[in-house]
């Protein structure tokens, strides 16, 4: 009778039962399988003392996972040395600052070699910077030393809509930068202040990190942007070479004799509670029908 009287609603019982068992049998068997091991091995190639490679990708926003990353692979007696990898246009000026102290104190316990990709600009060479080593593409895009904050004014907009903000504060520069209306020849002082603070400390700790006067980095710290030859030539960059080039020397520098092993850091793997509490219905559906889609999720990091 129920089906007769409600044959879509039905016929949606009875495909989100058979999905859901899916689901858990697919859980089941994830759980049950196989477990990753300790490292992955970059490029499935065994044997040799081992290089532990962290990757820092896309705009750097947080630094919490680096820094973990960092901290296992200092602590692991069986790492000789670490390469951190950089593909990176740039970020927020803090993670980038707490990346750059963390590799700095990492230095102190092991050898640690930066290599750039394709990009490795702004807040991506703030990172580099404390390496004991940095190495680079001939065609990397580095530099862009420098500091900017933007925003986009919406005055006009707001006026031809007619919308009129009301703002209360505390302060004269609480609202500095407001997009909802001009700003004061105040205001752009106090900001460009600011920046130039910032920018100062970026410069501040290149010239440490490289060991170089103040002065020459001042001179390269006007934003532009380096290839990685160029870079070489400024002594921005100590070497030319790719990620294969940057792990043999990380090795060399670590007293390593022979072959050296580059292992990454796995994914960590999902439970199926984080699964069903951070996916939608539709999503885990999919999962359920993707399921090499589904094993990258778990598994697989990706690699470039």
């Amino acid at each position: 009778m129920f089906s007769r009287r409600h044959p879509l609603l039905f016929s949606f019982l009875i495909f989100s039962g058979i999905a859901s068992i899916t689901l858990v049998a697919v859980a089941v068997i994830i759980a049950a399988g196989p477990g990753i091991s300790e490292y992955e091995i970059m490029g499935g190639a065994e044997g040799g003392e081992q290089v532990g490679v962290v990757e820092v990708r896309g705009v750097i926003a947080d630094a919490k996972d680096t820094i973990r990353q960092l901290r296992r692979f200092r602590d692991d007696d069986n790492i000789r040395a670490i390469v951190l990898r950089v593909d990176s246009p740039g970020g927020v000026v803090g993670p980038s600052q707490e990346i750059n102290r963390e590799i700095a104190k990492t230095r102190q316990v092991k050898k640690v070699v930066a290599s750039m990709g394709a990009v490795a600009a702004s807040g991506g060479y703030y990172v580099a910077a404390s390496a004991d080593g940095i190495i680079a593409n001939p065609g990397t895009i580095t530099g862009s030393i420098g500091v900017i904050m933007e925003y986009t004014n919406f005055k006009e907009l707001l006026a031809k809509i007619g919308l009129t903000p009301v703002v209360i504060k505390s302060g004269d520069f609480k609202d500095a930068g407001s997009p909802v209306r001009d700003i004061t020849p105040a205001e752009e002082k106090y900001l460009q202040a600011f920046v130039e603070e910032l920018h100062e400390q970026f410069v501040a700790a290149i010239a440490e990190g490289r060991q170089m006067e103040i002065e020459a980095v001042r001179k390269l710290a006007d934003g532009r942007i380096y290839t990685g030859a160029d870079a070489k030539s400024l002594g921005l960059v100590d070497r030319i070479g790719n990620l294969e080039d940057a792990v043999q020397w990380a090795g060399e520098l670590a007293g390593v004799e022979g072959g050296v092993t580059a292992v990454y850091i796995p994914a960590r793997k999902t439970s199926l509670l984080q699964l069903l509490g951070e996916a939608t219905l539709r999503d885990l559906l999919g999962r359920v029908s993707h399921p090499e889609w589904t094993a990258g999720y778990i598994y697989r990091p990706s690699r470039n």
